[in-house]
């Protein structure tokens, strides 16, 4: 039976009315929580809710308002943020030039006619080509890092003629089938499996397993279209692998003519000290996969960048073997082209790696002060990790920063790992003022361990 639209349109002038909101008394903000509350135990999920719970120690720590260097909740409480939306606040909290450049776009056109050609496009495109590494070329614009991951595994097979994919057991790639069946967690896997056949996983890190289980499938004739890897694994807890085994992988894809695809969806943009992990290594992929800071942290926008070779066999001959109707939209690649311009000229790798160091350092401390509890730290860049010892702890660390005003959270499974992954702009201040109660959190889990 069709719903009484009346009742739609009357509370979508409320909605408008909060969106447009900036400030509301005490009161309204107390019916409001229970508004926002209320919507999410029906309509959105109140599995979330019994997390945010336990994790805020009540529901009244609803974001409201962004800032250049943080956010505010609902009641006006600050936070410094450790989490950088696990990646995508690269650039900072509504940087102006981000902000400036989104709303001049916005006065002239929102979303393209998908038929006319869009200048914005074409120069995002061009930007990515000039800055990537190797002979990267085209790029195709989406709005997710699934989706960029969707369209690498096309390009691949289109380019190959063949069906197969290598990854890790441990990365991440994504929740839609085709990236879930490269995702190796089974958590998320189990309820759909079979998926994409002819996935196969192999240990991160592991050289020569990865080269026995090539050698392998060319003996029996099931040679992959690509193999795909997060240069540094982040959602398991910030993996490094060895210094030689992106190069000595990027030799096996050669002598088997197999591409490789980097997923540096969390990874590219500056975040571990490189504007792509990949140069740590001086490896060039045959397609990358970008997202997240994409958007300069204002708008979705992700990327998938290839040869020539990815593009010509289907995609010129049919540019519509691959689409989207949204994706590339001029709103989100003027939101790109400045996030690049930001990254280049304030220098975020460096910023990374400066700030990083500066972290790992204060952290050894920690960790030696408190090594019952907090038993290692790792990270390249503003990439970090800590473990420890049980997931029970980490989620009590965690509890303990958020109840102090700092904005930490654990993997999508548990908190045995907890990142830190801040904006790259991060101030020193807000990196000590962390630490400080970073320390008061962990001294009030390691006494409880006594």
């Amino acid at each position: 039976m069709r719903k009484d639209f009346s009742e739609v349109i009357e509370y979508s002038r409320h909605a408008l009315d909060m969106i447009a909101t900036k400030d509301m008394p005490q009161e309204k903000r107390d019916e409001f929580t229970n508004e926002v509350v209320e919507n999410f135990e029906q309509y959105v999920n109140p599995g979330q809710l019994e997390y945010r719970k336990s994790a805020a120690t009540n529901y009244k720590s609803i974001e409201w308002i962004d800032e250049e260097d943080g956010f505010y909740d609902l009641n006006g409480r600050k936070y410094i943020d450790w989490l950088g939306g696990f990646g995508v606040f690269n650039h900072g909290h509504r940087h102006p030039k981000v902000i400036e450049a989104v709303r001049n776009q916005l006065d002239k056109q929102a979303l393209g006619s998908a038929e006319l050609l869009d200048g914005n496009r074409s120069m995002l495109a061009r930007l990515l080509a000039e800055m990537t590494p190797g002979d990267l070329q085209f790029s195709f614009f989406t709005s997710s890092g699934t989706e960029s991951v969707e369209c690498a595994m096309k390009m691949a097979m289109m380019a190959t003629d063949r069906h197969y994919f290598i990854t890790a057991t441990k990365d991440f790639h994504g929740k839609t089938l085709g990236a879930l069946s490269l995702t190796g967690k089974g958590v998320y896997r189990k309820p759909f499996i079979p998926m994409l056949q002819g996935i196969r996983h192999v240990p991160f890190g592991d050289f020569d397993y990865l080269k026995k289980t090539v050698e392998s499938m060319a003996y029996i004739g099931e040679l992959p279209a690509a193999m795909i890897f997060e240069p540094i694994e982040g959602e398991i807890g910030v993996i490094i692998p060895p210094d030689d085994y992106f190069p000595k992988i990027r030799a096996l894809c050669d002598e088997y003519d197999i591409l490789l695809i980097a997923d540096e969806v969390q990874t590219g943009m500056g975040r571990t000290g490189k504007v792509f992990a990949v140069d740590h290594w001086g490896v060039a992929p045959d397609i990358l996969c970008l997202a997240k800071a994409m958007g300069g942290g204002v708008m979705p926008l992700s990327a998938t960048v290839c040869t020539k070779r990815c593009y010509e066999k289907y995609m010129f001959g049919n540019p519509w073997m691959h689409s989207t109707t949204t994706g590339g939209n001029p709103l989100a690649c003027a939101a790109g082209i400045a996030g690049i311009n930001v990254l280049l000229e304030e220098d975020l790798p460096r910023q990374a790696r400066e700030k990083g160091e500066y972290f790992m350092e204060k952290l050894a401390v920690l960790q030696e002060k408190y090594k019952e509890l907090l038993v290692e730290v790792r990270g390249k860049g503003l990439l970090i990790a800590m473990e420890f010892c049980d997931d029970a702890k980490g989620y009590q660390v965690v509890t303990e920063m958020f109840g102090k005003g700092v904005l930490l959270s654990g993997t999508e499974t548990n908190a045995h790992v907890i990142r830190i992954e801040p904006p790259l702009t991060i101030s020193y201040e807000h990196i000590d003022e962390g630490l400080a109660r970073l320390d008061e959190s962990l001294k009030a889990v390691y006494e409880k361990m006594k």
